[in-house]
């Protein structure tokens, strides 16, 4: 049986599949529904932000797409790259397709270099040929490539960790966890910048985790809103911020 999708394969001469389809996924842990249901589609070269009150099911949104965790329910949906049906498949081969993905908490080796950071992330990739950009250069941190990640701040971890992905081949969809999270207030412009570069100058699609709505009016293309483990809207940022349901699902937080 072909690993295609028949609803996401383009045929020949036809429109390209979206980079990301989920069709009803869901996620159930002992009896309790963590995901319900969820459609989306990413196209090529878009950005989508997620957001939601905390425990709204956003980190394990991305776990399932990531391949962290299972789609499980009896009606467990499906998870789809290019057309392509990933629902069942382990997270290296999900990122050996292009999915690169950061953690709300900074990943980095403190006693390592950063240009030894972005060479790891190749060698784990199994890349033997050179990359044909330096990601350091598209992070703006090619000026710090020898000091040790210890020594840098958080908003330069974060940029380190995008290049890490670039580096790994990350080129598909990029899966951004509160890249925001504890970062400087003064560092978080230049952050958002290269994640604007990355997704308008370099048309990589992105799906983007975020509680600050400031944040995504300058990135997100639209925004789509979880509660309680379900998709409550998805539209422009602007669109968002006016809609009744989602100000309803925010009573007491800021949008």
């Amino acid at each position: 049986m072909s690993d295609e999708l028949t609803s996401g394969t383009a045929a020949p001469g036809g429109p390209a599949p979206d980079v990301l389809t989920l069709a009803g996924l869901s996620w159930t842990v002992g009896g309790s529904a963590i995901l319900s249901g969820v459609d989306l589609a990413v196209g090529e070269g878009e950005f989508v932000a997620v957001i939601g009150p905390n425990g709204a099911g956003k980190t394990s949104l991305f776990n399932l797409i990531s391949g962290l965790n299972r789609a499980t329910g009896v009606h467990r949906g499906r998870i789809a790259l290019d057309g392509t049906d990933i629902t069942t498949e382990p997270p290296h081969k999900r990122a050996r397709r292009g999915i690169g993905r950061t953690f709300q908490s900074s990943s980095v080796f403190p006693t390592m270099t950063v240009a030894e950071h972005v060479a790891l992330a190749q060698q784990v990739a199994a890349k033997r040929r050179g990359l044909a950009s330096d990601p350091l250069e598209r992070v703006r941190l090619t000026e710090k490539s020898s000091a040790l990640a210890a020594d840098l701040s958080h908003g330069d971890k974060r940029k380190l960790e995008l290049a890490m992905l670039l580096a790994s081949g990350a080129e598909r969809l990029l899966l951004l966890d509160e890249p925001m999270a504890g970062v400087a207030s003064g560092d978080v412009p230049e952050l958002v910048d290269v994640i604007r570069a990355l997704h308008r100058d370099e048309g990589r699609t992105v799906l983007m985790v975020e509680h600050h709505m400031e944040v995504l009016l300058g990135l997100a293309d639209r925004v789509a809103v979880m509660h309680h483990g379900a998709l409550l809207a998805i539209d422009t940022p602007e669109r968002i911020m006016a809609d009744a349901r989602v100000q309803e699902a925010y009573v007491g937080d800021a949008l």
